[in-house]
Order: C-alpha cells, then sequence, then structure tokens
C-alpha cells in the first residue's frame, strides 16, 4: 500500500484567509491537534515575515511532537544576495525546524516582471537556496510556484528550475497550481512529463479558484505524487486551498492509499468541526465526508431507500469519517423519514399506523404555513409527544405585553416585556427590560419561571435568526423565527415559530426552546 505524505498548511494559507485571524495560541493548539491525528508535516508559517509566526517556532520546539514534523517557510535568496547575506534564508534557519519549504519563481512572466532578473539567474537563486539549506543538515522542500502556468508558457524553462532544485539536493519537489487555474487534464499531462524527468519523490499544492482543487491533487497523486498539501477545510486566500478533510477520505476509502490510521479517520468530522471553532467560522454544512448535511436525506422515496440498505444513496459509511446518517423532516417526508425519525426517540411506531400519518400530515400543513422542521428538530420532537399525549407545556399563558419606548430621534431605545403566567396553582405575574422585544421576553419569561423550574439557568439562547416568508406583503409578511438554544454539557437545539407578528413568531420558538431545554435536562 503506498504511503501518501500529509502537509498541512493551514497555519501559513489558512491563515491568509479574509475571514481568519490565528493567535499565536490557536497555531500551538491547531499545530497538537494535527500532530494527534498523525499528519506528516505541519507549515508553521513564515518566520520572517511576522513577529507571530517566529514566536510560533519558539514555543513549539517546546512542545514534544509525536509524528509531525514542522515546517518553516521562505522563498530563495533575493536576486542581488548570497545565501549566507540573505535575510530570508536566515530566519528559516533560526527557527530551527528539521523542514524547510523553500518557494521559487517557475513562470518566466514572474522572474522577469515580478523578480526583475534574467532567466539564468533564477536557475542560480534556486540552486544556491536548496544547497545552502542542504548544507545545514535540513530536509529541504522545494515548491516550484505557478509551476503549470510556467509550464504552459516554456514548459523547457519550468523543468529547468526543477532541474536546479533537484541538483541543489531538494528532498521533494512539489508542483503548485499558484493562481488556481489549472484544470485536471491538464495536471494529468503535466505531471506525466515531470516524471519522466524529476526523479525527486513529487509532491502537489493546489488552489481552488477554478473549483477543482481537490480533483487537481487526486490526479496528481494518480500520475505519482506521494506529497499532498492543503489546508482544514480548505481555508486560503481566495477562493482557498485543496481541502485535507476531503481529500484524505477519498484517498484512503476509494482509492487504496496509506494516509492516517484508521481510528484517526474515524474521527475527521470531529477534527473539522473543531478547527472550525478555533478559527471561529461555522462549519460548512455541505462540505463532502465532514458536513452536517454530506448524509442527510430529505425525500422520502431516499429516506425508504436507505433505510433498505444504506448504499443506495450513501457512497460511503458515514462512520468510517466520523459523521452520521439524519433524516431530514419536512413536506418531502413520506412516512418512512418519520417512522424513522421517530425512532431515533426511542419511540417505536408502525409506518402504516394512523399516529404516523397523522404526523405527516401535521408537518405538511405547517411546512405549507411556513414552518421549517429540518432545521428545527426540537420542534419535531414536540410535536411528537403532544401527538403521543405527552406533556411537556410548563405554564398557561394568560397575557403577555411589550412595551417599546423611544423619545427623541436620539433618545435611549427601552423595551420592556410584561408576562402573567399560571404555573400549576400560581399566577405569576412578572416585568422584565431587555435589549429588545426578543431578549425582553427570554428575561421576563426567565424570570417566572425559575423558581418552578432551576433547570433553566443551564439553558442559554445562543442564536436568532428572522427570515420574511412572503417578501411582496411588505410589513405585513409572514416571518419565520428560528431559535439555537444550547446547555451546559454543549448539547444544542433549535425551534421555530411562524406568523405575520414577529413577536408572536418569536414567543413560539422561545416557549418550545425551554420546554425542550427542561425536558431534556429533567432527563440526564
Amino acid at each position: 500500500m503506498t504511503k501518501i505524505f500529509l502537509y498541512d498548511t493551514t497555519l501559513r494559507d489558512g491563515a491568509q484567509s479574509e475571514r481568519i485571524s490565528f493567535s499565536l495560541e490557536d497555531k500551538i493548539r491547531i499545530a497538537q491537534k494535527l500532530d494527534e491525528f498523525g499528519f506528516d508535516y505541519i507549515e508553521g508559517g513564515w518566520p520572517g515575515s511576522n513577529p507571530k509566526d517566529l514566536n510560533f517556532f519558539k514555543r513549539i520546539k517546546e512542545i514534544p511532537l509525536k509524528k509531525a514534523k514542522i515546517a518553516a517557510f521562505g522563498s530563495t535568496r533575493r536576486a542581488q544576495v548570497t545565501p549566507e547575506d540573505d535575510a530570508n534564508l536566515k530566519s528559516l534557519l533560526e527557527s530551527e525546524t528539521p523542514v524547510v519549504t523553500i518557494f521559487g519563481k517557475t513562470w518566466d512572466l514572474h522572474v522577469m516582471e515580478v523578480l526583475k532578473t534574467t532567466l539564468d539567474n533564477n536557475l542560480k537563486m534556486i540552486y544556491d537556496s536548496v544547497k545552502y539549506l542542504k548544507s545545514h543538515n535540513k530536509e529541504v522542500i522545494y515548491d516550484a510556484e505557478h509551476f503549470f502556468d510556467g509550464f504552459k508558457s516554456d514548459s523547457e524553462y519550468a523543468l529547468a528550475t526543477l532541474d536546479a532544485a533537484v541538483e541543489g539536493g531538494a528532498d521533494w519537489i512539489v508542483l503548485a497550481d499558484t493562481n488556481g487555474g489549472t484544470l485536471p487534464w491538464e495536471v494529468e499531462e503535466i505531471m506525466k512529463k515531470v516524471k519522466e524527468r524529476i526523479k525527486v519523490p513529487l509532491g502537489i499544492h493546489t488552489h481552488n479558484d477554478s473549483g477543482v482543487a481537490v480533483a487537481n491533487s487526486i490526479i496528481a497523486v494518480r500520475e505519482g505524487a506521494t506529497q499532498v498539501q492543503g489546508t482544514i477545510n480548505g481555508y486560503g486566500e481566495r477562493c482557498g486551498n485543496s481541502n485535507l478533510c476531503t481529500i484524505i477520505p477519498i484517498l484512503q476509502l476509494k482509492m487504496g492509499y496509506e494516509v492516517l490510521p484508521e481510528d484517526k479517520l474515524a474521527q475527521l468530522t470531529d477534527l473539522a468541526n473543531w478547527v472550525s471553532e478555533v478559527a471561529n467560522l461555522p462549519p460548512d454544512p455541505t462540505a463532502p465526508f465532514v458536513g452536517r448535511s454530506a448524509f442527510a436525506h430529505k425525500g422520502g422515496v431516499h429516506v425508504n431507500a436507505v433505510l433498505k440498505n444504506p448504499r443506495s444513496y450513501e457512497h460511503i459509511d458515514p462512520s468510517k469519517v466520523g459523521n452520521k446518517r439524519r433524516f431530514l423532516i419536512s413536506e418531502l417526508s413520506g412516512t418512512s423519514t418519520i417512522v424513522s425519525k421517530v425512532k431515533e426517540l426511542n419511540i417505536d411506531i408502525d409506518r402504516d399506523s394512523p399516529l404516523a400519518k397523522m404526523i405527516l400530515e401535521q408537518i405538511t400543513h405547517l411546512e405549507n404555513e411556513g414552518y421549517y422542521f429540518e432545521g428545527a428538530e426540537a420542534s419535531f420532537e414536540l410535536l411528537v409527544r403532544h401527538a403521543l399525549g405527552q406533556e411537556t407545556k410548563l405554564f398557561d399563558l394568560i397575557g403577555l405585553r411589550v412595551i417599546i419606548e423611544k423619545i427623541g430621534d436620539k433618545g435611549e431605545t427601552i423595551t420592556e416585556a410584561t408576562l402573567k403566567l399560571k404555573i400549576g396553582d400560581n399566577v405569576v405575574h412578572v416585568a422584565a427590560d431587555g435589549d429588545g422585544p426578543v431578549h425582553a421576553l427570554d428575561q421576563a419569561l426567565r424570570k417566572a419561571l425559575i423558581e418552578f423550574y432551576p433547570e433553566l439557568k443551564n439553558i442559554h439562547l445562543s442564536d436568532f435568526k428572522v427570515r420574511v416568508l412572503n417578501g411582496g406583503a411588505g410589513t405585513a409578511a409572514k416571518v419565520r423565527v428560528l431559535i439555537d438554544s444550547s446547555n451546559f454539557k454543549g448539547e444544542t437545539w433549535s425551534t421555530v415559530g411562524v406568523s405575520t407578528n414577529i413577536i408572536e413568531a418569536s414567543w413560539e420558538a422561545l416557549v418550545q426552546s425551554i420546554e425542550y431545554g427542561i425536558l431534556k435536562m429533567r432527563e440526564i
């Protein structure tokens, strides 16, 4: 079984995404996590470019790693400077990493118009830089920047730049599609020609500007590349880099290469979500293999088939990458979906039972009214429990009032919610201020219920979304409110409310959120 070496560039390329700003602690934590996972190389950044990367290399030296080699990244020497006097090469050596990755120019356009030097001098810059770093006992990875564009412009010169790196002693030659404009068949053709000439191990580094970064990486491996560079979740500048969370399972599960230990592959979804959290970005629900929707089934025909044989609509077993199958509830659902979803609640009902048909009819009617149960599964569970006659109601509403007051153009806006509730044999009348009507209602509801339901102190509203359903109706439009909540265990759930009155829709979703949260807390 051929071994494919994983080279992660999340800490440099990923950090160049306009949405990401890793702290030093973030970079250390990600490096440790990738090492635990079994990655072969972790590129820590460019020590000559900023203090954060310089400090990363100082810190990471103190942390014992299990497997991964840390690589420092930089460029070949400057055109008019010897390697010994080049500040960039000095900083690479000062980082004291076992691996150094340097990029050099392959494309004659870059050599003449960006570097403003001659083609011959560029070859010397590559050779001198690699040889200098090898003389300091470094493993040197040479990244041929813009290689595919350079090859299409002047194939002989592009290959000559690789020759220079090989003659200098490079341990790896990595071909980079820096602009992300190369297509898979071009990668295939060019890789074949490179293999005929270059006998040093090859790697691939692709960008996603044409949406084919993963495909290009896979093609390159088929043609002999044994190192794949990319980032977790495909983070990177412009349209991103090749997504390792997609590449890894394709190589290992579909192509039979050795990439990660099997137990680590089964944690891939957790890794993708964890890095998303550190990057302070929401996980991509439609990401292949690791996205929440990657194995989600909505159509009734699909669900029925999956229940009979998962292979009918799933290309792999979700558990192999740590993901799970989900059945979505909507007006497209059949009774098979309803039965499967109800079974997840440890409730057994027959597909042909009147109860299953009744729940399906309710779902169909409510979604026609604008409700959205695939994004509010807590509301679905409450609906099922009500259909079964299980009581989840916490109180009876006697009255609700929200007052919003603003005095003058520049005056502060004050919001107050007043509630009158019947809780058992008790009538509770409370008022609370808030930052807007929903927050005021939430505060008043908590104030009224906390004495009777102390579990409420561990339930928190984490997100609030409003969507207009029929924009043509203007300010009289119907709105859908989705509320996300969580508890002290990190469990999350979503509830939905719909009305032409945003306060009423918010109240419905808010009450269901608290009902569900307390129900779950009492089951712990």
